[in-house]
């Protein structure tokens, strides 16, 4: 029988350290240097065409960014909206997701179900504590449940991850749709506030001032914040769905007693091309 090449449990050494991925947060350098060197350009040209202080603007900032927030709250629950709002530091400090260790893993866990029962895993569950779904899938293959049983237990809980990660995404949408509307409703307050006192030339810098600014903040709060939040919280939640499905189909792999050759198999049509692993070659 063919032995895997890095297997991380010596034969009949079944307490042997598990090597997982690394758990806790990471910082995600692409959207902070993104986002921080859209800002600085936006900055830096500002600071050498003029005062900066003349780009604030106190009701443009109360229109689109208030406005903004409560146009948002009302397509969704405020337990939706705050949720969103919440899970942007965990945009910028996600957790680490590594799909192919995580494969590796769970064919760790499958060779040494094969070589020595399924109730050798026991001794490996609390190692799993990192990653909650993966230890229970563990747990519910050594207390006997079915493929079937781990399936349907852990598709529901799948879905339900996957339905939050969509609606927080469909926040940051939203609100980079109304941002863009808020800032041309305030355009309008101020021609409106311009033409209405044409008589007064005093009011007429204000009024455009208004006109202006909310469009320019509409623009920067839609394309250079929420924008690229939904789409970072899609991403993420697309990879969150991939290292779910890794554990859900290793678990009832295990349940099932099927040789680990064949879980590998399965594991690498989910796996993208570079991800994809030769564990036993």
């Amino acid at each position: 029988m063919l032995e895997p090449k890095n297997a991380p449990f010596a034969d009949g050494a079944a307490d042997q350290h598990l090597e997982l991925p690394a758990s806790g947060v990471r910082v995600d350098w692409a959207l902070i240097i993104g986002i921080a060197t859209a800002f600085a350009l936006v900055i830096t040209a500002l600071s050498m065409s003029g005062s900066i202080r003349s780009f604030y603007n106190l009701p443009a900032v109360m229109i689109v960014f208030i406005g903004t927030f409560a146009v948002t709250m009302m397509s969704f629950s405020m337990r939706e909206t705050f949720g969103a709002i919440g899970v942007i530091w965990r945009t910028l400090f996600p957790g680490h997701r590594a799909p192919r260790k995580a494969a590796m893993v769970m064919l760790s866990l499958a060779s040494l179900a094969r070589a020595r029962g399924i109730l050798a895993l026991d001794g490996v569950i609390d190692q799993l504590h990192p990653n909650p779904l993966l230890q229970r899938a563990i747990a519910m293959a050594v207390d006997g449940a079915t493929a079937d049983e781990i399936e349907s237990v852990l598709s529901n809980e799948i879905a339900a991850v996957g339905e939050r990660d969509n609606r927080n995404a469909n926040v940051m949408r939203r609100a980079a749709e109304v941002a863009p509307a808020m800032g041309l409703i305030g355009t309008l307050v101020g021609l409106i506030q311009m033409l209405a006192n044409l008589d007064d030339p005093t009011t007429i810098g204000p009024a455009m001032a208004i006109a202006l600014l909310t469009t320019f903040y509409g623009a920067i709060l839609a394309y250079m914040v929420f924008a690229p939040l939904a789409s970072k919280l899609e991403r993420n939640g697309r990879e969150d769905m991939i290292m779910a499905n890794i554990h859900t189909l290793g678990a009832m792999s295990i349940a099932r007693q099927e040789h680990p050759r064949r879980l590998e198999t399965m594991l690498n049509t989910i796996l993208s091309p570079t991800d994809r692993i030769d564990y036993f070659d």
